[in-house]
């Protein structure tokens, strides 16, 4: 072999231990970020929920939903569904409700507590990344918000899981 081609084959080696490098870092990064922006005091609501129970009420922000339409979002049966709604219902987030268009279907809904604590959820959590993006210049923001964009869009490429899984835009 050429000696520029030993050299080219040991930078893309390089090259590629580096962005090895990198990965490990963002894979600890990212959680770890995430939990300081997004994990919930001991004293709020939600903070001894299980996730599956707050993933029920993630999605539930977005209308009321029967329970086989949960199931299916969540890959689970409906007698987990069910069990989890229990749960939910003597804790007083949702309640169940007919469908006004069937009424054999029962429907779970947000309670008015129910969306208030899921409100109060994310407020504290857009309080937090606001705190935190005061601490930047307005150029580290950019910068960061056009990377998280990009490398979001990265992930869609290369991850088959569909992006609307478990991610509801709250309804205002």
């Amino acid at each position: 072999m050429t000696d520029t081609l030993v050299r080219t084959m040991e930078a893309g080696l390089v090259e590629m231990d580096d962005l090895t490098e990198q990965a490990e870092q963002l894979e600890c990064l990212l959680p770890m970020t995430m939990a300081r922006l997004f994990r919930l005091t001991n004293e709020h609501p939600l903070a001894d929920l299980p996730l599956a129970q707050l993933r029920i009420c993630v999605f539930l922000q977005a209308g009321p939903r029967t329970m086989s339409a949960i199931g299916e979002e969540f890959k689970t049966s409906v007698s987990a569904v069910t069990q989890m709604a229990d749960r939910l219902e003597r804790g007083g987030f949702v309640e169940r409700v007919v469908d006004v268009d069937d009424r054999r279907q029962k429907m779970l809904r947000l309670t008015e507590y129910g969306a208030n604590v899921m409100r109060s959820r994310r407020e504290k959590r857009i309080g937090r990344v606001l705190e935190s993006l005061k601490k930047l210049s307005p150029e580290q923001r950019e910068t960061l918000i056009v990377a998280v964009e990009a490398f979001s869009q990265a992930a869609r490429e290369v991850n088959d899981l569909p992006d609307e899984r478990g991610f509801v835009a709250p309804q205002p």
